[in-house]
């Protein structure tokens, strides 16, 4: 009678080489799985070292360290009678794989090394590791250190599978549910029926239904119980991993944790029936092609996962299917960000943030993610996250502050500052102050002019030549020149203020950390100015399209209750560095002569759809067909082309991004190109002669 078994995956809050806090947070979520009757517990991809350790994966002290703190969870008392999935990496004849190693009892079972390496995108396993080949087994001759734990020698290596006493369980590593073969299929039709997925999974905006569908659908075709855990938050780059683990069963989800959280470990438990699997696997067909599978090799177990008859609870239950949560693309930008902005500041050491704050709607966006960071960090005071409240009473050097609110917590380690100029509107003076106000942040006001005159009378003095702007008679190289020089000044006074407003405040010896704001859109068009005040520690919105944040600043309105951001939504975007004439107030959409919905379009088919110049115009051509003349799509097409390849040069430099787009162009890891370009001209003359041959048929169906 016993088929009922309580299991258990985790998020952890992993940070890459941190030894220590990995393994505590590895073995509080196998005390808390312990604590509510969980017989299997399952932790994220490489979770012993953090999954973003990168180029440390060539050192061998991370391998040693690795090995050192198994043993420790080995031989943990907390870490008995409970079977365990824990990834990690290993070198095994002398090359490094990513594993799980899964143990009982102070006894390693089986070490199972990743089959698919994700290799694409912000990913770089093939770099660091290698693939394993799929159902080869062989033995392991395991370190001395461990040796002196369990007693043995050797261990079994390779893609097997454990059978206990009541059922067989199989591991699947993120990447490869994503495979068209994935090890699930096989591993189904051999009679696996609880699967493991240990994952290191990013945040994009709008992938979890992506992921969501894979599992479900795995577990609907082939039957199983599927425990997906994940890695959640910042562990040192520019990812934030998004957590939501869960459970599944025969395609429905009976268990599912946050996607974006401050908590450093988060358990998440169902009840499940051995028995229900079984009976989804009665179809003829799939009996048939399992006859036909290759067994895979059974490490053999003497334990269970269920109880035996005679201890059945007769009051425990299945958990029940529920309704996979999904957060709106608005929801995603205000938690995601504010939970990566939380992590890199309580790990860095840095007193707060400092942001230019302009009046315009990046910035904006920028500074509301910092006060929905402040909402969430009020809201975990509120539940005594002990973490959180001793992170808090760090970063603000005080030892019995209570805030009262989010714009409390606001007002101690979030400082703006508008920097204006004789360029500057008295509208985005008065938005940015009203803003700061209304977040509670700390705001400065001051003038830029001082500076970048003496700038610009040092040129004169040297040289003799004094630069005009365009409205004045200059050349566009003068108007130019005059408006990097705003913008350079602005980014120089940042970092002096950055780093003294704490000793001014407070008396505090540190540094704040300096957000920039240019999104996903000006960065692919290379609408910014180099080391202006788009060069900052890290940027919040680097990974976000202009349509997107315009969406999210509605969305916080009323969500927030900021009634200040309709302000900046009816604002018409512009960097202010020209000056207003009685005809002329500086654009930035006609300054790039593309519109921000354009650049999303363009960014997409660059990166996503891998689309060059001339398959970007075919496709458009038909696409905007009765939208605009060919010629008009060419111009669109040119334009873009144009300002991405002579400004490419300045992704090398690109502010540290949080990752929230398909399409960032992002140079360090995920978009990687040249930054010297030749000028297409293969590609305008083709697409040229293609313009005059539409040309001359629509003049000659005008001529009949």
């Amino acid at each position: 009678m016993g088929h009922l078994t309580t299991v258990a995956t985790c998020s952890l809050n992993q940070w890459a080489l941190d030894w220590d806090g990995n393994r505590d947070r590895i073995v509080e979520s196998i005390k808390r799985a312990k604590a509510k009757g969980a017989s299997l517990r399952v932790g994220p991809e490489l979770e012993v070292t953090g999954y973003g350790c990168l180029d440390h994966f060539l050192e061998g002290d991370v391998f040693l360290n690795s090995w050192e703190v198994l043993a420790h969870i080995l031989q943990h008392k907390d870490c008995q009678d409970i079977l365990l999935d824990i990834g990690m990496p290993v070198a095994h004849r002398n090359v490094k794989y990513n594993c799980r190693v899964i143990i009982y009892n102070a006894k390693i079972l089986l070490i199972r090394p990743k089959l698919s390496l994700a290799n694409e995108g912000n990913y770089r396993e093939m770099r660091h590791f290698t693939p394993w080949p799929v159902q080869k087994v062989e033995d392991h001759f395991l370190p001395d250190l461990i040796k002196d734990v369990t007693g043995q020698d050797t261990v079994r290596f390779g893609d097997a599978v454990i059978s206990t006493r009541d059922t067989c369980i199989g591991a699947e590593t993120c990447e490869e549910l994503f495979t068209p073969n994935a090890p699930h299929i096989p591993m189904s039709l051999d009679g696996v029926e609880i699967f493991t997925n240990s994952s290191g999974s990013h945040h994009e905006l709008r992938k979890l239904h992506w992921r969501m569908g894979l599992i479900k659908e795995a577990t609907k075709k082939c039957g199983g119980i599927y425990l997906y855990a994940n890695q959640q938050g910042c562990d040192g780059d520019r990812l934030y991993y998004d957590g939501c683990a869960m459970i599944l069963v025969n395609g429905e989800v009976v268990a599912q944790g946050s996607q974006f959280s401050l908590n450093d470990v988060e358990v998440v438990t169902a009840t499940v029936d051995l028995e229900s699997v079984r009976s989804a696997r009665t179809g003829r067909s799939r009996a048939l092609q399992a006859t036909r599978q290759p067994a895979y090799e059974r490490i053999q177990t003497n334990f269970r996962l269920s109880k035996r008859g005679e201890n059945i609870n007769h009051l425990v239950k299945p958990s029940r299917s529920l309704e996979p949560r999904y957060h709106i693309p608005q929801e995603e930008i205000a938690l995601g960000p504010a939970c990566w902005l939380w992590d890199y500041l309580r790990r860095s050491g840095a007193l707060g943030f400092f942001v230019p704050l302009s009046g315009g709607i990046d910035s904006c966006a920028t500074s509301v993610i910092v006060f929905s960071m402040c909402r969430l960090v009020f809201q975990a005071l509120k539940h005594e996250n002990k973490v959180v409240i001793e992170d808090l009473k760090r970063i603000t050097k005080t030892a019995d502050w209570t805030p009262n609110s989010p714009q409390d917590i606001c007002s101690h380690i979030f400082h703006t500052c508008y920097m204006g100029s004789k360029n500057s509107s008295a509208g985005t003076r008065a938005r940015a102050k009203d803003l700061a106000k209304e977040i509670g942040a700390y705001h400065t006001d001051l003038d830029i002019d001082s500076i970048t005159s003496s700038h610009a009378e040092l040129l004169t003095k040297v040289t003799g030549f004094a630069p005009q702007f365009q409205v004045h008679g200059g050349s566009r190289t003068e108007n130019l020149a005059l408006q990097n020089i705003q913008a350079r000044t602005r980014m120089v006074q940042a970092y002096f203020l950055a780093q003294l407003l704490p000793t001014i405040r407070f008396g505090h010896a540190g540094g704040l950390l300096v957000l920039g704001s240019a999104n996903v859109d000006e960065s692919l068009r290379g609408y910014l100015t180099k080391y202006d005040c788009s060069s900052a520690d890290i940027n919040p919105i680097g990974g976000i399209s202009k349509t997107d944040l315009k969406s999210f600043i509605a969305f916080a309105e009323k969500a927030f209750e900021l009634p200040v951001l309709q302000s900046f939504l009816t604002a018409i975007p512009t960097a202010e560095l020209e000056p207003i004439t009685e005809t002329y107030v500086q654009s930035d959409e006609a300054d790039m002569g593309l519109t921000y919905d354009e650049l999303s379009i363009f960014g997409r088919l660059r990166k996503v759809d891998k689309f060059g110049p001339w398959s970007t115009f075919t496709y458009l051509l038909h696409e905007w067909s009765g939208i605009m003349p060919p010629r008009k799509i060419y111009e669109k097409v040119r334009t873009f082309f144009y300002y991405y390849a002579v400004n490419r040069h300045k992704m090398t430099v690109l502010t540290p991004s949080y990752h929230a787009e398909q399409y960032s162009p992002d140079d360090n890891r995920f978009d990687l190109r040249p930054f010297l370009y030749p000028q297409y001209t293969w590609e305008w003359r083709k697409i040229e002669e293609v313009l005059d041959q539409l040309e001359s048929t629509e003049n000659g169906d005008k001529a009949h």
